[in-house]
């Protein structure tokens, strides 16, 4: 069954770089070999999560890119797409839009910011995911 994990920024770090927790989530997701497609909001984000992505330490060698780039989207283990490209979907799936992720993943993870604000989208995409059917959790970053 799919799942939906949201993931709430508490911890200052996350609150003033939310980026930052994506990666991390990305770190995880590519040491248990899980190939990852990330939603990104727009071309500024997905430029950004790229930056950070190349600059997690000399350890931390992530294999990634945007999406439509060039041909070798299939062989990259973590996809970055904008919403004007059609990206293959993938087992799991980082979503930071305003929608709920298109189905087709096996596993979808929210990153649900610090502010009241953006909060209450967020609860009504957990009702939507609920109605659809997945297995929904939250956990507290």
């Amino acid at each position: 069954m799919a799942r939906a994990d949201f993931y709430l920024i508490a911890k200052p770090r996350f609150r003033e770089e939310p980026l930052r927790l994506v990666c991390e989530l990305v770190r995880k997701s590519y040491a248990a070999e899980l190939w990852t497609l990330i939603l990104a909001r727009d071309a500024e984000q997905a430029e950004a999560l790229d930056d950070m992505l190349w600059d997690m330490g000399e350890d931390a060698y992530i294999p990634h890119q945007i999406a439509g780039m060039d041909e070798e989207d299939d062989e990259t283990p973590v996809l970055i797409a904008t919403p004007d490209v059609d990206a293959p979907m993938r087992a799991l799936v980082i979503n930071l839009r305003d929608a709920v992720a298109p189905p087709g993943f096996e596993r979808v993870l929210e990153v649900v910011p610090a502010d009241d604000s953006a909060r209450e989208p967020l609860r009504e995409r957990w009702k939507q995911y609920k109605a659809a059917g997945l297995d929904v959790a939250k956990y507290d970053m």
